[in-house]
């Protein structure tokens, strides 16, 4: 009986084991996680740049059935609901309105018309301000994703 004392009071672990451990958790912590939050960036930016090309679909059968691409007034939210005045539109074109946000959770930005092309769809990253690199740079349809 005494013997299973012993055994007892020696399995668990001190304050200074526990803290080592710790401390060692937190040093892998540092070390991981700027990578997986790089990981995180870059993700983002390349669904924009899939969502870009699923929204410019519909923006060209949008164009297809009305004759005409959406105003700057009515926008991308034009893919989703019928337009006054728009008698061809044969949508939605979008299954949700969420469809128009970036990963950001920003309404992409379109322009009629464009400065690139007959129109510019684009979102300004994770910034929110023209320019930047990495996940803050402007994605836009007149682009290609780059690494």
């Amino acid at each position: 009986m005494n013997n299973f004392k012993i055994k007892n009071a020696q399995a668990g672990l001190t304050l200074l084991e526990l803290l080592v451990v710790l401390a060692i958790l937190a040093s892998l912590a540092l070390i991981v996680a700027p990578r997986v939050l790089k990981y995180v960036g870059k993700a983002k930016a390349d669904t924009a740049a899939i969502q870009i090309e699923n929204i410019t679909s519909a923006l060209e059968l949008y164009f297809l059935e009305t004759g005409s691409y959406p105003s700057s007034q009515i926008g991308l939210l034009g893919l989703v609901e019928q337009p006054a005045g728009i008698t061809n539109w044969d949508g939605p074109y979008l299954k949700k309105a969420t469809g128009i946000n970036d990963p950001w959770g920003r309404q992409y930005q379109y322009r009629l018309p464009g400065e690139y092309g007959e129109y510019d769809l684009f979102t300004l990253g994770a910034d929110n301000a023209q320019g930047g690199s990495g996940d803050a740079r402007d994605i836009g349809n007149w682009e290609t994703v780059q690494e």
